[in-house]
């Protein structure tokens, strides 16, 4: 992923009003973000565990623009330790509650009247750096993958772009 600037990304959000994007809580190691290791750029707000923010550039369409969801994370996660679930932009396993329900609002018309967009994500927004073998889950239970790395990112990058598609249209 190409840097950003502060103000880009907060300019960048669709799916939320100015004000909100304005007020939103950047991630707290914004300036040593690892933006060679990264797809897109995925927090949790520290002051607000339930919300979460995604930006990223899509692969096509909207002139190359970066793209930011403001996404708001079910309480709770998996239940128990044992229990595992699937992210579903890098499809690796966790358990622990290490995956959360992450629903982003809808842009437009659908968006004003609620309509909302659901997908399992890892709850760290982490799943660049887990693909690339950068950062390992605490809580384990990741099953091994025999796909090259290369593979690997392009089906995040899939799976990502079908998530804004999701949202945007």
């Amino acid at each position: 992923m190409e840097p950003v600037t502060e103000r880009d990304l907060r300019a960048s959000f669709v799916n939320c009003s100015r004000g909100e994007a304005r007020r939103l809580t950047l991630p707290r190691d914004f300036a040593d973000t690892p933006w060679d290791d990264l797809d897109f750029l995925g927090w949790r707000d520290p002051r607000a565990p339930e919300r979460a923010y995604l930006a990223a550039y899509p692969a096509a369409g909207r002139g190359g623009r970066l793209v930011g969801l403001a996404l708001r994370a079910a309480p709770g996660g998996a239940r128990g330790f044992t229990a595992r679930s699937m992210c579903s932009l890098c499809l690796t396993t966790r358990t622990g509650g290490a995956v959360s329900l992450m629903t982003a609002r809808r842009t437009g018309e659908a968006g004003r009247h609620g309509d909302s967009v659901g997908r399992y994500l890892c709850g760290d927004l982490d799943c660049s750096l887990y693909v690339r073998g950068r950062k390992r889950s605490v809580a384990g239970g990741e099953l091994e993958e025999s796909l090259p790395v290369a593979e690997k990112v392009a089906r995040v990058r899939a799976n990502l772009d079908a998530f804004l598609d999701a949202v945007t249209r």
